[in-house]
This record gives structure tokens, C-alpha cells and sequence, in this order.
């Protein structure tokens, strides 16, 4: 039977990858917004409600690489 070890918690670039998500996410956003032109109704209602859902993903992001950050001093 194989020896499974995990492997070591790497950190070092959670930061940037952070950043990366929010940088993605912010151009969905403006991607959705950019369609809601074309939309229906409902379903501009809809993209208005996601985007708010990743407004607040962009606040916890923006929250955790606050921590990464404290954590790598």
C-alpha cells in the first residue's frame, strides 16, 4: 500500500491568486452588465442579484488577502 502524505501547505502566492479572482470577477461583472442591455426583465433582474452576490465575494476576497497579507509578516 502507497505511503500518501499531504502535501505541504504553500501559501506564498494565495495573495496573488486572490487578486487574480478578483480581477476575473470584476470583468464577469462588467461583462453581465454590459449584456443586461439585451435582457429581458427577469432577466436583468437576475444579473443585478449576481452581481451583488460577487460584489460580496470581491469584499471577502478583499478581506482575506488582508489576512494573507498579516499572516506573511
Amino acid at each position: 500500500m502507497a505511503n500518501h502524505t499531504p502535501k505541504p501547505d504553500d501559501r506564498s502566492d494565495n495573495v496573488e491568486k486572490l487578486q487574480s479572482m478578483i480581477h476575473h470577477t470584476i470583468e464577469n461583472m462588467e461583462d453581465a452588465e454590459a449584456a443586461m442591455v439585451n435582457s429581458s426583465p427577469e432577466d436583468q433582474q437576475r444579473i443585478k442579484e449576481k452581481n451583488e452576490r460577487r460584489r460580496e465575494s470581491i469584499d471577502a476576497f478583499r478581506a482575506e488577502i488582508k489576512d494573507e497579507a498579516h499572516n506573511q509578516q
